[in-house]
Protein backbone atom coordinates (compact mmCIF):
# COMPACT_ATOMS: atom_id res chain seq x y z
CA UNK A 1 0.00 0.00 0.00
CA UNK A 2 1.51 3.34 -1.02
CA UNK A 3 1.00 6.15 1.41
CA UNK A 4 1.52 9.24 -0.72
CA UNK A 5 -0.40 12.34 -1.59
CA UNK A 6 -0.37 11.17 -5.24
CA UNK A 7 -2.05 7.89 -4.27
CA UNK A 8 -4.65 9.76 -2.28
CA UNK A 9 -5.46 12.12 -5.11
CA UNK A 10 -5.62 9.36 -7.70
CA UNK A 11 -7.53 6.89 -5.58
CA UNK A 12 -10.08 8.83 -3.60
CA UNK A 13 -10.11 12.56 -4.27
CA UNK A 14 -13.18 12.23 -6.44
CA UNK A 15 -15.13 10.90 -3.46
CA UNK A 16 -13.64 13.27 -0.90
CA UNK A 17 -15.55 16.31 0.31
CA UNK A 18 -14.43 18.90 2.81
CA UNK A 19 -16.58 20.93 5.14
CA UNK A 20 -15.76 22.85 8.29
CA UNK A 21 -18.34 21.92 10.89
CA UNK A 22 -17.73 25.13 12.79
CA UNK A 23 -15.06 27.76 13.19
CA UNK A 24 -12.72 27.67 16.14
CA UNK A 25 -11.38 30.76 17.81
CA UNK A 26 -7.63 30.31 17.53
CA UNK A 27 -7.15 29.38 13.90
CA UNK A 28 -6.30 25.78 14.82
CA UNK A 29 -7.70 23.08 12.52
CA UNK A 30 -8.14 19.35 13.06
CA UNK A 31 -8.59 17.33 9.86
CA UNK A 32 -10.85 14.35 10.50
CA UNK A 33 -11.72 11.56 8.06
CA UNK A 34 -15.11 9.84 8.10
CA UNK A 35 -16.08 6.57 6.42
CA UNK A 36 -19.48 6.76 4.73
CA UNK A 37 -20.44 9.64 7.02
CA UNK A 38 -20.41 7.66 10.26
CA UNK A 39 -18.05 9.68 12.46
CA UNK A 40 -19.16 12.99 11.02
CA UNK A 41 -22.85 12.18 11.47
CA UNK A 42 -22.60 11.20 15.12
CA UNK A 43 -20.45 14.22 16.00
CA UNK A 44 -22.79 16.62 14.22
CA UNK A 45 -26.00 15.02 15.45
CA UNK A 46 -24.88 15.05 19.07
CA UNK A 47 -23.69 18.67 18.98
CA UNK A 48 -20.61 17.84 21.05
CA UNK A 49 -18.29 19.99 18.94
CA UNK A 50 -20.05 23.19 19.89
CA UNK A 51 -17.56 25.47 21.63
CA UNK A 52 -14.47 23.53 20.59
CA UNK A 53 -11.47 25.91 20.37
CA UNK A 54 -10.55 24.71 16.87
CA UNK A 55 -12.19 24.10 13.52
CA UNK A 56 -12.86 20.60 12.23
CA UNK A 57 -12.42 19.85 8.53
CA UNK A 58 -14.21 16.68 7.45
CA UNK A 59 -13.12 14.40 4.63
CA UNK A 60 -15.42 11.61 3.41
CA UNK A 61 -14.15 8.21 2.28
CA UNK A 62 -15.94 5.08 1.01
CA UNK A 63 -13.68 2.56 2.79
CA UNK A 64 -10.85 2.21 5.29
CA UNK A 65 -8.14 1.81 2.63
CA UNK A 66 -8.80 5.26 1.20
CA UNK A 67 -8.90 6.85 4.64
CA UNK A 68 -5.68 5.09 5.66
CA UNK A 69 -3.92 6.46 2.59
CA UNK A 70 -4.99 9.95 3.59
CA UNK A 71 -3.84 9.38 7.18
CA UNK A 72 -0.49 8.03 6.02
CA UNK A 73 0.12 11.00 3.73
CA UNK A 74 -0.83 13.55 6.40
CA UNK A 75 -3.82 14.80 4.41
CA UNK A 76 -5.96 13.79 7.39
CA UNK A 77 -5.00 13.95 11.07
CA UNK A 78 -7.46 11.46 12.55
CA UNK A 79 -9.98 8.86 11.41
CA UNK A 80 -11.91 5.83 12.64
CA UNK A 81 -10.64 2.54 11.18
CA UNK A 82 -11.61 -1.08 11.73
CA UNK A 83 -8.97 -3.12 13.52
CA UNK A 84 -8.09 -5.41 10.59
CA UNK A 85 -7.44 -2.69 7.98
CA UNK A 86 -5.47 -0.70 10.53
CA UNK A 87 -3.25 -3.68 11.32
CA UNK A 88 -2.82 -4.30 7.58
CA UNK A 89 -1.71 -0.71 7.04
CA UNK A 90 0.52 -0.57 10.13
CA UNK A 91 2.36 -3.70 9.02
CA UNK A 92 2.76 -2.12 5.58
CA UNK A 93 4.65 0.79 7.15
CA UNK A 94 1.97 3.42 7.57
CA UNK A 95 3.20 6.28 9.82
CA UNK A 96 0.08 6.08 11.98
CA UNK A 97 -0.86 4.97 15.50
CA UNK A 98 -4.12 3.97 17.16
CA UNK A 99 -4.80 6.56 19.85
CA UNK A 100 -8.19 5.33 21.12
CA UNK A 101 -10.54 2.37 20.63
CA UNK A 102 -14.27 1.97 20.10
CA UNK A 103 -15.93 -1.37 20.77
CA UNK A 104 -19.30 -2.67 19.73
CA UNK A 105 -21.72 -2.78 22.65
CA UNK A 106 -23.12 -6.30 22.64
CA UNK A 107 -23.02 -8.65 19.67
CA UNK A 108 -25.36 -7.00 17.23
CA UNK A 109 -26.17 -8.70 13.92
CA UNK A 110 -25.43 -7.01 10.64
CA UNK A 111 -22.26 -5.11 11.45
CA UNK A 112 -20.01 -7.57 9.59
CA UNK A 113 -20.76 -10.55 7.39
CA UNK A 114 -20.43 -12.44 4.14
CA UNK A 115 -23.63 -12.03 2.14
CA UNK A 116 -24.98 -13.97 -0.83
CA UNK A 117 -27.97 -13.44 -3.12
CA UNK A 118 -31.28 -14.74 -1.78
CA UNK A 119 -31.50 -17.35 -4.56
CA UNK A 120 -27.95 -18.63 -4.00
CA UNK A 121 -27.52 -22.33 -3.13
CA UNK A 122 -24.62 -21.41 -0.83
CA UNK A 123 -25.40 -21.92 2.86
CA UNK A 124 -22.17 -22.16 4.89
CA UNK A 125 -18.54 -21.12 4.81
CA UNK A 126 -17.70 -24.56 3.39
CA UNK A 127 -19.79 -23.78 0.32
CA UNK A 128 -17.47 -20.86 -0.51
CA UNK A 129 -14.57 -23.18 -1.35
CA UNK A 130 -13.78 -22.59 -5.00
CA UNK A 131 -16.31 -19.75 -5.23
CA UNK A 132 -15.80 -16.07 -6.01
CA UNK A 133 -15.95 -13.67 -3.08
CA UNK A 134 -15.71 -9.89 -3.43
CA UNK A 135 -14.15 -7.70 -0.76
CA UNK A 136 -11.86 -4.69 -0.43
CA UNK A 137 -8.14 -5.39 -0.09
CA UNK A 138 -6.90 -5.05 3.48
CA UNK A 139 -10.40 -4.43 4.84
CA UNK A 140 -12.26 -6.02 7.74
CA UNK A 141 -14.16 -7.93 5.04
CA UNK A 142 -10.86 -9.27 3.69
CA UNK A 143 -9.91 -10.42 7.18
CA UNK A 144 -13.31 -12.03 7.71
CA UNK A 145 -13.17 -14.30 4.67
CA UNK A 146 -9.60 -15.36 5.49
CA UNK A 147 -10.35 -15.95 9.18
CA UNK A 148 -13.57 -17.85 8.50
CA UNK A 149 -11.86 -20.15 6.02
CA UNK A 150 -8.92 -20.89 8.32
CA UNK A 151 -11.12 -21.37 11.40
CA UNK A 152 -13.18 -23.95 9.52
CA UNK A 153 -10.25 -26.03 8.34
CA UNK A 154 -9.70 -24.54 4.89
CA UNK A 155 -6.66 -22.90 3.38
CA UNK A 156 -6.91 -19.10 3.13
CA UNK A 157 -6.84 -19.33 -0.67
CA UNK A 158 -9.66 -21.90 -0.80
CA UNK A 159 -12.01 -19.21 -2.14
CA UNK A 160 -11.24 -16.95 -5.10
CA UNK A 161 -11.12 -13.42 -3.67
CA UNK A 162 -11.82 -10.47 -5.97
CA UNK A 163 -10.55 -7.17 -4.58
CA UNK A 164 -13.09 -4.48 -5.40
CA UNK A 165 -14.38 -1.23 -3.93
CA UNK A 166 -17.64 -1.48 -1.97
CA UNK A 167 -19.65 -0.03 -4.86
CA UNK A 168 -18.06 -2.40 -7.38
CA UNK A 169 -18.54 -5.34 -5.00
CA UNK A 170 -22.24 -4.55 -4.72
CA UNK A 171 -22.58 -4.41 -8.49
CA UNK A 172 -20.65 -7.65 -8.93
CA UNK A 173 -22.88 -9.44 -6.42
CA UNK A 174 -26.05 -8.19 -8.09
CA UNK A 175 -24.83 -9.14 -11.58
CA UNK A 176 -23.64 -12.59 -10.56
CA UNK A 177 -20.00 -11.80 -11.32
CA UNK A 178 -19.19 -12.99 -7.78
CA UNK A 179 -20.93 -15.53 -5.55
CA UNK A 180 -20.66 -13.62 -2.27
CA UNK A 181 -19.50 -10.35 -0.73
CA UNK A 182 -17.55 -10.02 2.53
CA UNK A 183 -18.34 -6.59 3.93
CA UNK A 184 -19.43 -4.40 6.83
CA UNK A 185 -22.16 -1.95 7.85
CA UNK A 186 -23.70 0.05 6.24
CA UNK A 187 -23.03 -2.14 3.19
CA UNK A 188 -24.24 -5.31 4.91
CA UNK A 189 -27.43 -3.59 6.01
CA UNK A 190 -28.07 -2.20 2.53
CA UNK A 191 -27.39 -5.56 0.87
CA UNK A 192 -29.81 -7.34 3.19
CA UNK A 193 -32.43 -4.68 2.50
CA UNK A 194 -31.96 -5.40 -1.21
CA UNK A 195 -32.63 -9.11 -0.69
CA UNK A 196 -29.25 -10.61 0.15
CA UNK A 197 -28.91 -12.98 3.09
CA UNK A 198 -26.08 -13.51 5.56
CA UNK A 199 -24.00 -16.56 4.71
CA UNK A 200 -21.34 -16.05 7.39
CA UNK A 201 -21.98 -13.99 10.53
CA UNK A 202 -18.91 -11.89 11.23
CA UNK A 203 -19.67 -11.81 14.95
CA UNK A 204 -18.17 -15.29 15.20
CA UNK A 205 -14.77 -14.13 13.95
CA UNK A 206 -14.31 -10.51 15.02
CA UNK A 207 -14.45 -8.60 18.29
CA UNK A 208 -15.78 -5.57 16.43
CA UNK A 209 -13.09 -3.13 17.56
CA UNK A 210 -12.38 0.05 15.66
CA UNK A 211 -9.58 2.49 16.30
CA UNK A 212 -9.26 6.24 16.21
CA UNK A 213 -6.07 6.36 14.16
CA UNK A 214 -3.85 9.44 13.95
CA UNK A 215 -0.96 10.41 11.74
CA UNK A 216 2.25 10.29 13.81
CA UNK A 217 3.10 13.92 13.06
CA UNK A 218 -0.38 15.00 14.13
CA UNK A 219 0.17 13.20 17.44
CA UNK A 220 3.24 15.38 17.96
CA UNK A 221 1.84 18.66 16.63
CA UNK A 222 -1.85 18.44 17.59
CA UNK A 223 -1.96 16.24 20.67
CA UNK A 224 -4.16 18.63 22.74
CA UNK A 225 -6.63 18.94 19.84
CA UNK A 226 -6.74 15.16 19.41
CA UNK A 227 -7.32 14.64 23.13
CA UNK A 228 -10.15 17.17 23.18
CA UNK A 229 -11.79 15.70 20.07
CA UNK A 230 -11.61 12.16 21.43
CA UNK A 231 -13.27 13.19 24.68
CA UNK A 232 -16.06 14.88 22.75
CA UNK A 233 -16.38 11.82 20.51
CA UNK A 234 -16.83 9.60 23.58
CA UNK A 235 -19.74 11.83 24.68
CA UNK A 236 -21.18 11.57 21.16
CA UNK A 237 -21.07 7.77 21.30
CA UNK A 238 -22.95 7.80 24.61
CA UNK A 239 -25.49 10.19 23.12
CA UNK A 240 -25.99 7.95 20.07
CA UNK A 241 -26.85 4.92 22.21
CA UNK A 242 -29.69 6.90 23.81
CA UNK A 243 -30.75 8.78 20.65
CA UNK A 244 -30.45 6.23 17.86
CA UNK A 245 -33.36 7.64 15.89
CA UNK A 246 -31.93 11.14 15.79
CA UNK A 247 -28.52 9.81 14.87
CA UNK A 248 -29.99 7.72 12.03
CA UNK A 249 -31.72 10.77 10.52
CA UNK A 250 -28.47 12.72 10.40
CA UNK A 251 -26.60 9.68 9.07
CA UNK A 252 -29.13 9.31 6.27
CA UNK A 253 -28.82 13.00 5.43
CA UNK A 254 -25.01 12.96 5.45
CA UNK A 255 -24.58 9.77 3.42
CA UNK A 256 -27.64 9.58 1.19
CA UNK A 257 -28.50 6.20 2.70
CA UNK A 258 -32.23 5.38 2.82
CA UNK A 259 -33.50 6.04 6.33
CA UNK A 260 -34.28 2.34 7.03
CA UNK A 261 -30.69 1.41 6.08
CA UNK A 262 -29.32 4.20 8.28
CA UNK A 263 -31.50 2.99 11.13
CA UNK A 264 -30.31 -0.58 10.64
CA UNK A 265 -26.71 0.59 10.60
CA UNK A 266 -27.12 2.53 13.83
CA UNK A 267 -28.75 -0.48 15.48
CA UNK A 268 -26.00 -2.85 14.29
CA UNK A 269 -23.10 -0.62 15.24
CA UNK A 270 -23.76 0.72 18.72
CA UNK A 271 -20.28 1.73 19.84
CA UNK A 272 -18.79 2.85 23.13
CA UNK A 273 -15.31 3.92 24.14
CA UNK A 274 -13.10 0.95 24.97
CA UNK A 275 -9.68 0.50 26.54
CA UNK A 276 -6.37 -0.26 24.86
CA UNK A 277 -5.10 -3.03 27.13
CA UNK A 278 -3.19 -6.34 26.87
CA UNK A 279 -6.37 -8.29 26.06
CA UNK A 280 -7.12 -6.04 23.09
CA UNK A 281 -3.54 -6.33 21.85
CA UNK A 282 -3.81 -10.13 22.00
CA UNK A 283 -6.93 -9.91 19.82
CA UNK A 284 -4.96 -7.85 17.34
CA UNK A 285 -2.26 -10.51 17.22
CA UNK A 286 -4.88 -12.96 15.91
CA UNK A 287 -5.59 -10.55 13.05
CA UNK A 288 -1.92 -10.19 12.23
CA UNK A 289 -1.40 -13.96 12.36
CA UNK A 290 -4.32 -14.44 9.96
CA UNK A 291 -2.88 -12.03 7.41
CA UNK A 292 0.58 -13.59 7.83
CA UNK A 293 -0.80 -17.12 7.32
CA UNK A 294 -2.48 -16.01 4.11
CA UNK A 295 0.68 -14.35 2.77
CA UNK A 296 -1.07 -10.98 2.61
CA UNK A 297 1.44 -9.40 5.01
CA UNK A 298 5.20 -9.99 4.91
CA UNK A 299 6.31 -7.65 7.70
CA UNK A 300 5.85 -8.50 11.35
CA UNK A 301 6.07 -5.31 13.40
CA UNK A 302 5.23 -5.86 17.09
CA UNK A 303 1.51 -5.29 17.49
CA UNK A 304 1.95 -3.31 20.72
CA UNK A 305 3.90 -0.67 18.79
CA UNK A 306 0.76 0.21 16.83
CA UNK A 307 -0.81 1.92 19.85
CA UNK A 308 -0.22 5.28 21.51
CA UNK A 309 -3.24 6.03 23.75
CA UNK A 310 -4.00 9.72 24.13
CA UNK A 311 -6.94 9.44 26.51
Amino acid sequence: MAFSRRTLLAGSLASLTLAACHRGTGGAVLKVGSQKGGTKAVLLASGVLEGAPYAVEWSEFPAAQNLLEALGSGAVDLGLIGDAPFQFAFQSGSPTKAVAVQRVEGKNPGILGIVAPAHSPLRTIHDLVGKRVATTHGSIGHYLILRALIANGHKPDAAHISFLSPSDSRAALQSGAVDAWSTWAPYTVAAIAEGARVLVDGRLYSEGNSFDVANEQAIVDKRPLLADFLKREAHALDWAVAHGGDYAKVLAHETGLPLPVAQGTVEAARRVRGTIDPALIRDQQVILDTFLASGEIKANRPVAQAFEPII
